[in-house]
C-alpha cells in the first residue's frame, strides 16, 4: 500500500473525551491530496483565493437584500448604522470561522458539550441551513430576481426549467470540491465583485435620488438597530458549516499541520469578512440614495428600482445575473459542505451520491414546498442560532475556560431551554408568555438568550469547581 493510500485512509488519531478510547478519523476518499508534506506554507495569492472562496460561500441573496434596505431605512444615518450592522453581520461569521479553526472541526467544538450533542447538533444545522432552507431558497430567489422579473406571468413551468438547470450546474460544480478555490477565487467572485462595482460607480456618477431622513429605531439608536439587523442574518451558522470546506481545501493544498490549518482558516475568515464589509458599505450607500424613488417593503424592491433608475430595463437583467451568481455560489458551498459532512458521518454513502441527493431534494423543494419548508425551518433555525453563537463564544474563550469541565454543557443547556421556550411561545402559544419573557433583559431586542448564557457560564464554573474538590 502506498503512502498516498495511507494518507487518504487515516488522517489523525485522537482521544475521545477523557477516556482512553481512540478513534480513527478518515479523510474522505473524494479528496485528492497533491503533496505529502506535513508542513507547507501558502503563498499570499493562495490565501487571497481562499478568502475569495469563503466570501463567495457567505455572500448569498440575503446579503444582497439586507444592506440596501438598511440604507433605505437609515437615510442620513447610514454610515453609523452600517457600523453596527458590520460588527454583527461580518464579525460573528469571522468569529465562527476562528472558533472552528481553534477547535479543529465543528464536531470537535460540539464534543466539548457532549458526545451525543456532537452528532445531533451539527446534523440539525447541516439539514436545516442546507436542504431544509438555504439551498432551495437560493434557487427560488435566483429565479424570482432573474427570469421571474422579466417574465412575471410565466407560471410554474419556467420555474421548473430554471431550477433543473440551476441545480444541475450546482451538482456538476460540486463534484470537484478540491477545485472550488479556483472556481470561486478566479471566476465567480471576481465576476460578482465587478458587477457590484459597476452599480456603485454608476450610482456615484448619476445618483438616483437624495438621502432621506431615517425611519423607526434607526432615528434613535442607529448603531444598535444596525447591530440587531446584522445579527438576524444568521451568517454565523454558515461559518460553522463552511469550516469543513475550508479545512479540506487547505489539506488538498498540502497543509497538514493542524496549527497551520487553524492559522490559514482564521486568515481566510478575516479576509472574507473585510470583503463582506466593503460590499455592505457599497450596497448600504446605494440603498441610502433610493428614498426618493418610492416606498419599499424589502431590499429586493429597493435594488430593483435602483437598477431600473440607473440602467433602464437592462438593469433588471444585470440584477438577475448578480442574484444568480450569488445564489449559485452559496448553493455550491452548501451542497459541498453538507455532502462532505454527511460523507464523514455516513461513510457508506459516497460524496457524489450525497451531492446528487441534496441537489435533487433542493430542486424539488424550490418548486413545490418552499413556503411550508420556511414555516418549519425558520423556527428551528431560530432555536439553533443562540445555541450556535453561545458555542462559538465558548470556543473562542476555551483557552481560559477549558479547565471548567461543566461550563459547556451547563451554558448550552440553559440557552437551549430558554431558546426552546421562546420559539414555543412565538410559534405555538401565540405569544401568550411574552409578558413574562419581556422581564428578561434584552428579550424585546431579540437577544434575550445572552442572560441565560451568562448565568450558565457562572453556574458551569461553580459546578466544575465543586466537582473538582470532590475528586
Amino acid at each position: 500500500m502506498s503512502a498516498n493510500h495511507l494518507l487518504l485512509g487515516v488522517a489523525a488519531i485522537y482521544m475521545w473525551n477523557k477516556q482512553n478510547v481512540y478513534r480513527v478519523k478518515r479523510i474522505p476518499l473524494y479528496m485528492k491530496v497533491k503533496k505529502e508534506k506535513e508542513m507547507k506554507s501558502l503563498q499570499k495569492k493562495e490565501i487571497l483565493l481562499m478568502s475569495l472562496m469563503l466570501f463567495s460561500m457567505f455572500f448569498g441573496a440575503g446579503n444582497l437584500i439586507f444592506p440596501p434596505f438598511l440604507g433605505y431605512e437609515t437615510g442620513n444615518h447610514v454610515w453609523i448604522a452600517l457600523f453596527g450592522f458590520i460588527i454583527s453581520a461580518t464579525g460573528l461569521p469571522i468569529l465562527g470561522v476562528i472558533a472552528i479553526a481553534k477547535a479543529g472541526s465543528f464536531q470537535g467544538l460540539a464534543n466539548r458539550v457532549h458526545s451525543s450533542f456532537a452528532i445531533i447538533f451539527p446534523c440539525l444545522i447541516y439539514l436545516f441551513i442546507g436542504p431544509g432552507l438555504g439551498i432551495p431558497r437560493a434557487g427560488s430567489l435566483a429565479f424570482e430576481m432573474g427570469p421571474g422579473q422579466l417574465f412575471p406571468d410565466s407560471g410554474s413551468v419556467l420555474l421548473l426549467i430554471y431550477t433543473v438547470i440551476f441545480f444541475s450546474i450546482v451538482y456538476w460544480l460540486s463534484l470537484s470540491p478540491s477545485k472550488l478555490m479556483g472556481l470561486f477565487g478566479k471566476l465567480l467572485t471576481p465576476l460578482l465583485l465587478c458587477m457590484i462595482a459597476l452599480i456603485f460607480i454608476k450610482s456615484m456618477i448619476t445618483p438616483v435620488g437624495d438621502v432621506q431622513v431615517p425611519v423607526g429605531n434607526y432615528g434613535n439608536t442607529p448603531v444598535f438597530q444596525g447591530f440587531l439587523d446584522g445579527y438576524l442574518t444568521m451568517d454565523a451558522l454558515a461559518a460553522l458549516i463552511f469550516g469543513i470546506v475550508v479545512a479540506n481545501a487547505l489539506r488538498v493544498k498540502g497543509v497538514q499541520d493542524e496549527k497551520d490549518i487553524a492559522k490559514y482558516m482564521s486568515m481566510a475568515g478575516i479576509g472574507a469578512g473585510l470583503l463582506l464589509s466593503l460590499i455592505y458599505v457599497i450596497l448600504g450607500y446605494v440603498g441610502s440614495i433610493s428614498g426618493s424613488l418610492g416606498k419599499f417593503d424589502n431590499g429586493a424592491q429597493v435594488l430593483a428600482h435602483v437598477m431600473t433608475a440607473l440602467f433602464g430595463q437592462s438593469g433588471m437583467i444585470l440584477l438577475g445575473i448578480i442574484f444568480t451568481v450569488a445564489c449559485l455560489c452559496v448553493s455550491i458551498g452548501l451542497v459541498t459542505s453538507c455532502s462532505q459532512f454527511f460523507t464523514e458521518v455516513f461513510p457508506r454513502v459516497s460524496y457524489k451520491v450525497w451531492a446528487f441527493v441534496l441537489s435533487v431534494v433542493s430542486m424539488i423543494l424550490a418548486n413545490l414546498g418552499l413556503t411550508q419548508i420556511l414555516k418549519v425551518s425558520v423556527p428551528i433555525l431560530g432555536f439553533i442560532y443562540p445555541i450556535a453563537l453561545t458555542l462559538i463564544i465558548l470556543g473562542l474563550c476555551h483557552k481560559y475556560i477549558g479547565k471548567y469541565t461543566y461550563i459547556y454543557p451547563v451554558t448550552i443547556g440553559l440557552v437551549a431551554v430558554f431558546s426552546g421556550i421562546d420559539i414555543l411561545n412565538r410559534n405555538v402559544l401565540l405569544s401568550k408568555w411574552t409578558s413574562i419573557l419581556e422581564h428578561v433583559p434584552l428579550y424585546t431586542e431579540g437577544v434575550g438568550w445572552i442572560i441565560p448564557a451568562i448565568v450558565g457560564g457562572c453556574l458551569g464554573m461553580i459546578v466544575s469547581a465543586c466537582m473538582n474538590k470532590k475528586d
